[in-house]
């Protein structure tokens, strides 16, 4: 039976969860780690889509919003992209099945610029689970696009963590009240 479902784990890398991170949410992105994989682990074993949109820009790049916003991080080829503790050892175990992969993004929201939509339509996906950070920044303008398209939205409070608890509380109640998104542990 084809699976209808996708996990996406959005921007778990060093640069925005360790604490030498660029642009790092520290401790709350940190404790994280077990509920992502975990959530992964699941994914996989029931045969569904676990998709990881990863931020990465050119450092100064003067043609990018971002770079008078903040200062360079998820640069292509640097430890800072990497993905966060455990995350980095689990891809690559997985990486060779056809429902797991990573693809770039260069914007907040994983649907802009990528084929990201295409992809799940094509695999009759009409669920996006959503984990990662930062909740008030990629993720929710990930989320605001999957609404946009149509999707139905699972955000898991438990994989979610913003630059600051407020940016993140604001961002779990706009989830459920604004985007109509399903918000659970």
């Amino acid at each position: 039976m084809e699976s209808h479902t996708a996990l996406l784990i959005i921007d778990y890398t060093n640069d925005f969860v360790a604490d030498k991170g660029a642009l790092s949410c520290g401790g709350p992105g940190q404790v994280l780690e077990p509920h992502i994989l975990k959530l992964a682990d699941e994914f996989v074993a029931n045969g569904d889509w676990v998709i990881l949109p990863t931020d990465v820009h050119t450092p100064n790049d003067p043609y990018h919003p971002e770079t008078k916003l903040f200062p360079p991080h998820n640069v292509r080829g640097t430890w800072g992209r990497e993905f966060y503790g455990g995350l980095s050892p689990w891809f690559k175990e997985h990486q060779a099945d056809d429902k797991v992969y990573m693809y770039d993004k260069t914007r907040y929201s994983a649907f802009a610029g990528t084929d990201l939509d295409i992809r799940l339509r094509e695999r009759h996906v009409d669920t996006v689970h959503l984990v990662g950070v930062c909740s008030d920044i990629c993720v929710l303008h990930t989320a605001v696009d999957a609404y946009n398209l149509c999707y139905n939205i699972v955000v898991h409070k438990s994989g979610v963590a913003g630059l600051t608890q407020a940016g993140n509380d604001w961002a779990l109640d706009h989830f459920e009240h604004v985007l109509g998104a399903t918000v659970e542990d």
